[in-house]
């Protein structure tokens, strides 16, 4: 019994430090907006769809984390730009 412990204890910690090493992956987000009601939403680039209807326009600069995205709706907000 000890053994078995030992093992997932070993298999535990080397999967642990593999996460830990691996880098951290980020995708990429863009701000669309919604032609016909002016709404803006944060996009994940990372989805392999689409959005639907496809009504909408890009109106971020690609690349974008979360974070920057979400910092660039609430300009567009402030701007009038984009509803809420």
């Amino acid at each position: 019994m000890r053994r078995f412990s030992a093992l997932c204890t070993a298999t535990v910690l080397g999967l642990t430090a593999f996460a830990a090493s691996s880098p951290a992956h980020a995708d990429p987000f863009h701000l669309i907006r919604w032609t016909d009601s002016g709404f803006c939403q944060i996009w994940d680039e990372g989805i392999a769809t689409t959005p639907w209807p496809s009504n909408y326009t890009i109106v971020s600069p690609p690349g974008l984390t979360f974070l920057h995205a979400l910092a660039f709706k609430d300009d567009m907000l402030h701007a009038g730009t984009c509803s809420f």
